[in-house]
């Protein structure tokens, strides 16, 4: 966000992230990348402490009862030091928590969130499967009705926090008959008997964040600890899309940040035919554009965050907006960091600076939470169905009809 818009309160919360984020010991990103650290337990506590998990969640659970622009300059904040660090500040305290918040009962209210949000506890969302990610409705994982509880059984894999969650939000298949929207259920499952994190992947970047399968081997659970009901999944996995999508959009603003400071800073002291490289336009172009696109990016990020705070626009419009922020920040946060790459040379292909491992790091930031061809999907859906409602009542020009031969219908053939 940009510092002129911001109020005092905004410009507060960011520093206090800002200040967290400096704390954020060097040894720790070092070894999560190194992945001598499986899951980093110690951040979490002094986030909790510090009050900067659930920035949009009420106060009476140990939010800060703010809205979607100041969730969205803290999350960039956050996304500074670490992408992996920033992946797991998300899933429990923005994702998993306000999907209890919203659907829950009071006692998974007390039980999951205001231990989560103190840093605690942990909680993962749950959703991949080892057959597929995208496809939603596929799930083949299962729970079947004993008597006042269910007993859930199946995979899911590529969880963030699987190593070092206390609690999993699992989707399965409660009635396999049903039309694909009411056939699943969002169930809160505790680390229990029958739960098992099988297996730390090797991962290309975002690592040190405990990402693993998680085996449910007939869990049984409570049916109180059904999200919104028995058969309601949908609703819940479609509340979970904005803070997954927005988030990785504003995070991911946050990790590419440093590459464009260390790029600027390198290319006005390295010298080549007796002066600073950024005077060549070759270099000093791209790190233009790389400037000129984390403006833009960012002023996506917060258009939409000020959209949705405003409750003033539909819900399909929304949710064009979100998934147009997440694959154009996520795609243009790829070339911005290229670009910082390229322009330092050889140099900045090697770990003697963290371009490498930024890199790295949000490559996953175009397939996690939705891939970006999902997201393209997402937008000529809800593109089409905003022009077809609002054509009637456009009060704008109709600029069709200043074509010198507009009258010329018979040329106007559509099918």
């Amino acid at each position: 966000m940009f510092d002129f818009t911001m109020t005092d309160e905004q410009l507060k919360i960011r520093d206090e992230a800002r200040d967290f984020t400096k704390w954020v010991p060097r040894e720790m990103i070092l070894a999560m990348d190194a992945e001598e650290i499986q899951f980093p337990r110690e951040y979490l506590i002094e986030c909790g402490r510090r009050n900067l998990l659930g920035i949009r969640l009420p106060k009476e659970y140990g939010g800060r009862g703010l809205g979607w622009v100041e969730d969205t300059l803290v999350a960039e904040e956050i996304g500074v030091a670490s992408y992996s660090l920033a992946c797991i500040w998300g899933v429990g305290a923005d994702i998993v928590c306000e999907a209890v918040v919203k659907y829950g009962s009071e006692e998974l209210k007390q039980s999951i969130v205001v231990p989560l949000l103190k840093g605690e506890t942990f909680a993962a969302e749950c959703l991949t499967e080892p057959r597929g990610g995208s496809d939603f409705f596929g799930a083949t994982t299962k729970a079947r009705k004993d008597g006042s509880d269910w007993i859930i059984s199946g995979q899911k894999r590529f969880i963030v926090g699987a190593e070092g969650a206390d609690w999993f939000m699992v989707y399965a298949v409660t009635d396999p008959g049903a039309p694909p929207h009411k056939r699943m259920t969002c169930f809160m499952v505790p680390r229990t008997k029958g739960v098992e994190s099988k297996y730390i992947y090797g991962l290309m970047g975002v690592r040190g964040g405990g990402a693993g399968r998680l085996i449910l081997d007939e869990v049984r659970v409570p049916e109180r600890y059904a999200l919104n009901g028995i058969n309601n999944g949908f609703e819940v996995f479609m509340t979970n899309m904005v803070p997954e999508r927005l988030g990785t959009a504003a995070m991911t603003i946050g990790s590419v940040r440093p590459a464009l400071e260390i790029a600027t800073s390198y290319t006005s002291r390295r010298k080549a035919f007796n002066q600073p490289i950024m005077n060549f336009q070759a270099v000093g172009f791209k790190i233009a554009d790389c400037a000129m696109t984390m403006d833009a990016m960012r002023g996506m990020a917060y258009t939409t965050a000020l959209a949705i705070d405003s409750g003033k626009v539909s819900a399909g419009r929304i949710r064009r907006m979100v998934s147009q922020t997440k694959k154009f920040i996520t795609e243009s946060s790829w070339q911005v960091v290229n670009n910082c790459m390229q322009v330092m040379g050889g140099i900045g292909y090697t770990n003697v600076f963290p371009i490498e491992r930024i890199l790295r790091d949000i490559r996953l930031s175009m397939i996690w939470v939705g891939t970006n061809e999902i997201m393209q999907s997402i937008i000529q859906t809800e593109w089409y169905k905003e022009y077809e409602k609002n054509k009637e009542k456009s009060s704008t020009r109709d600029v069709e009809l200043d074509a010198v031969s507009a009258h010329e219908t018979e040329e106007k053939v559509y099918e």
